[in-house]
């Protein structure tokens, strides 16, 4: 296997079903998270056989943001590095983790009121209940890559994770 260095700016290309690919970009490294990549997933959505411009990718909407880790989804055959661009701006993305996430099978809370949230290296900062503007923050926990994937074809998680309301 070809040795391939990542590093913040690259953009990777998402095989997706019925023949479909997206794009994300690597933006940060996020110590406040166990130091994993935080990813910034675009809503365009190509052909397999097209190349769009990297321009076009990094002007178009965002998606989602996430934390993972990338060389995992590369290993596994589930993206590929097809560029990289540096000039964007610093992000500024909430995160909220719950202390009510990772409970065994059958004990899993449906409603969370442990929520923290915190920004890309900034200290976690305990909110209780999750309200106004935090409950647009994305989850922050570190995503494998097959679930990146997975809410790339389908706007979601494929896994549990306490809902707020």
């Amino acid at each position: 296997m070809k040795r391939i260095i990542i590093k913040i700016g690259d953009i990777f290309s998402v095989k997706l079903e019925n023949k479909r690919k997206k794009y994300f970009q690597f933006i940060a490294k996020d110590s406040a998270q166990l130091n994993s990549d935080v990813i910034r997933a675009f809503k365009i959505d190509c052909q397999i056989d097209s190349d769009p411009n990297i321009n076009d990718i990094i002007n178009s909407e965002v998606d989602f943001y996430a934390h993972c880790i990338i060389r995992w989804g590369v290993k596994m055959d589930l993206w590929e590095k097809v560029g990289s661009e540096l000039s964007f701006e610093k992000p500024d993305v909430l995160f909220r983790d719950s202390d009510d996430y990772g409970s065994r099978p059958g004990e899993q809370v449906k409603i969370s009121y442990k929520w923290y949230v915190w920004r890309i290296n900034e200290d976690y900062k305990f909110v209780g209940e999750l309200a106004g503007e935090n409950q647009k923050a994305e989850i922050g926990v570190v995503i494998s890559p097959d679930s990146i994937v997975y809410r790339m074809q389908t706007g979601k998680y494929d896994f549990k994770y306490p809902e707020y309301k």
